[in-house]
This record gives C-alpha cells, sequence and structure tokens, in this order.
C-alpha cells in the first residue's frame, strides 16, 4: 500500500513559524514520523512539501494509480482553494486532512475547510502527531474497504 503525504504552503517553516500555533517540530520531523509510522504499519509513504497551489493539483491528480491513499495537510489553501477541493474529489482516493493546530479554536475564516467534505475524515489540534493518527486511519479505511470490495 502506497499513501502520499502532501504539506501545503508555509509548513517548509514548521520549528521556526509561529512555534506557540504549530509547535517546535519541523517538516522534517513529520517526514520522519510518517516513515516509523509506514514502517509500523507496512505500507510506503511519500511526502512531498509545495508552496504552490497548482503544483499541489498537479500531485493529487498523479496519484491515482500509484497511491491507495492521501495524508493532507493543505495549510492555508484548507479555506481557498476549489482548486484543491475539486483535485481531491477527481482523484477519488481516500484522504484524510490533518492540522497541526485546532482550527476550529482560531480565527473564524479558518473555521470553514474546503477540502474536509472530500476527504474520508479530518484530524487537527494535536501538533504533528495528527499525522500518525491520520496514517494509521487512513490504512485502516483501506483495508476495510477493500475487504468489502469496495474501492474508495
Amino acid at each position: 500500500m502506497n499513501i502520499l503525504v502532501l504539506n501545503g504552503p508555509n509548513l517548509n517553516l514548521l520549528g521556526r513559524r509561529e512555534p506557540d500555533v504549530y509547535g517546535s517540530a519541523t517538516l522534517a520531523d513529520v517526514e520522519a514520523l510518517a516513515a516509523r509510522v509506514a514502517a509500523e504499519l507496512g505500507v510506503h509513504a511519500e511526502c512531498r512539501q509545495s508552496n504552490h497551489e497548482g503544483q499541489l493539483v498537479d500531485w493529487i491528480g498523479q496519484a491515482p494509480g500509484r497511491f491507495d491513499g492521501l495524508v493532507i495537510n493543505p495549510a492555508a489553501y484548507t479555506h481557498t482553494s476549489v482548486a484543491l477541493r475539486d483535485a481531491l474529489a477527481a482523484a477519488a482516493l481516500p484522504a484524510v486532512e490533518v492540522h497541526l493546530s485546532n482550527v476550529h479554536a482560531r480565527e473564524s475564516f479558518r473555521h470553514l475547510s474546503l477540502t474536509a467534505p472530500v476527504c474520508v475524515g479530518q484530524i487537527g489540534g494535536f501538533g504533528i502527531r495528527g499525522y500518525e493518527w491520520a496514517m494509521r486511519a487512513l490504512v485502516e479505511h483501506i483495508q476495510s474497504r477493500q475487504q468489502k470490495g469496495h474501492s474508495r
């Protein structure tokens, strides 16, 4: 099983950007955690980050046939990107949305996620541990669907 872990804008700044909100962990820490959890689950995880909406859309569009599901932190694009939402819907792969902070406890403009409705779930507010739980939930979801004979 192959899982694509996508990180959106400014997540390359983790560890130095607003550590009181996002914590002190870096993107390298997120990627190491994803690799560790993937190995434990017996799956492969490929991590990518981009500050560019179009690049994220391209990666999502290329995912079917190469990946079985996605863990995505769309970051600021969560609240603004119809393009990411449509790419996730078109890819028709199960996805779990992750946020380091609890977006619902922050500014009101962060309360709306355009991408969550096309994901199987959303995890937020637990720092980088959310990636671990997202991967575990996604793998379990995919395995459950495979056992039942469903593709998504």
